[in-house]
């Protein structure tokens, strides 16, 4: 701190420029949500990647709440499989081509693309072929056989659909748009959608669970009008459900995990007057919780706000009061801050507000979520 104070004003600018960038860039830090999603995923894309066979090729479907890191531990999966991918093309030169000046990649074993918020099946070719950087084609079928190009032609294995739970099964073009999803799987590309509230979202309207696979079976859609007619006529087509749930601080097990993850998050905290137990110790658990409901996207924003509000006022501390005065905004109209589709339930529906509603008195106990400071979620739920 003696040193920061005898810095120039240009000198201070520039260092709390750096702690401002290496607050909003912190690792990514595991959960055991994540782990679980982490591994299927992984296994999944691995297994389908290394099949041979003329066989339709299994997906995933990546469920949870909205903020809660099923986007970025999906990428951080895929993008850890490209990797070594890569490295496997490497060692056959013959089969590998090198990036070419002025061109995109020729080898891409992973495509990422969002739904549109209002999806169309024309729509989605469009987001596909974004990605790639390949022209569009004059019409539907043109646009799907590009699509299918493409896939093939940039070798891709992995095909991430995020905010899948946009499509809306009471409009028929949804229906096709979801059509048009299941025709890709066979492409020999592993299909793995992202979406919030799945399983009550209608895309699982017309399937069922088996119990001795633990999978969605899935039957085709006999509604609308398919832009692949034989699509009609599999019978079946298969995903893997995962859900990516928030802390659960009701139990031990969850209290520590939920610990344990501030503790990582405070190691990488670059405030004079923070150190180890800046978020982990005293009340702030519980607080942090209260503030977040155990949602790490919120968790994240809130700390991000606070950090930026210590250094700006001097504080160099994160404290209960400094972010009582900050606000967790969800309100944001979608596509204007980052383009989350409240009618998908992308956007929570939760209290974030820093005082507590008065509520009954809550027992007492290390797995009370509110202590003496609020209502339980129970209670307040």
């Amino acid at each position: 701190m003696a040193e920061y104070r005898l810095m120039s004003p240009r000198k201070k600018s520039l260092y709390d420029l750096h702690r401002a960038a290496t607050h909003v860039n912190m690792q990514m830090l595991d959960t055991p949500m994540s782990e679980v999603v982490t591994t299927l995923m992984r296994s999944r894309i691995q297994n389908n990647a290394m099949r041979i066979g003329p066989s339709t090729l299994d997906g995933l479907m990546i469920n949870g709440g909205g903020y809660q890191g099923k986007t970025e531990t999906a990428c951080r999966t895929a993008a850890e499989f490209e990797d070594t991918w890569r490295d496997l093309f490497e060692q056959y030169p013959e089969c590998y081509f090198d990036p070419m000046p002025g061109t995109r990649d020729l080898i891409a074993p992973v495509a990422y693309c969002q739904t549109p918020v209002k999806a169309t099946p024309i729509g989605l070719c469009e987001a596909i072929l974004d990605y790639y950087g390949a022209p569009y084609g004059k019409n539907l079928r043109g646009m799907i056989r590009n699509v299918r190009e493409s896939i093939k032609a940039h070798a891709t294995t992995v095909l991430i659909i995020d905010d899948i739970t946009r499509l809306k099964m009471h409009r028929e073009d949804d229906q096709d748009t979801l059509d048009l999803i299941r025709g890709l799987m066979d492409l020999d590309v592993t299909l793995v959608l992202i979406g919030v509230n799945i399983p009550r979202s209608g895309l699982l309207r017309e399937g069922w669970h088996d119990p001795r696979t633990n999978q969605w079976v899935y039957a085709p859609l006999k509604k609308g009008k398919s832009y692949n007619p034989d699509a009609s006529t599999q019978t079946e087509r298969r995903f893997d459900l995962v859900t990516l749930a928030s802390f659960d601080y009701s139990n031990d097990v969850g209290i520590a995990a939920f610990v344990a993850h501030l503790e990582g998050i405070e190691n990488q905290i670059r405030l004079f007057n923070a150190g180890p137990g800046t978020l982990s110790e005293g009340r702030m658990p519980e607080y942090l919780y209260r503030r977040t409901h155990g949602i790490v996207g919120l968790l994240r924003r809130l700390i991000e706000d606070g950090l930026t509000k210590a250094i700006e006022g001097g504080l160099e501390d994160l404290t209960i009061d400094l972010l009582d005065e900050i606000t967790i905004n969800l309100g944001n109209v979608p596509g204007k801050d980052d383009g989350r589709d409240a009618e998908a339930g992308e956007i929570p529906d939760i209290d974030t507000s820093p005082k507590r509603k008065p509520g009954p008195k809550p027992r007492k106990g290390r797995n009370s979520v509110y202590d003496d400071r609020g209502t339980p979620p129970a209670a307040e739920a």
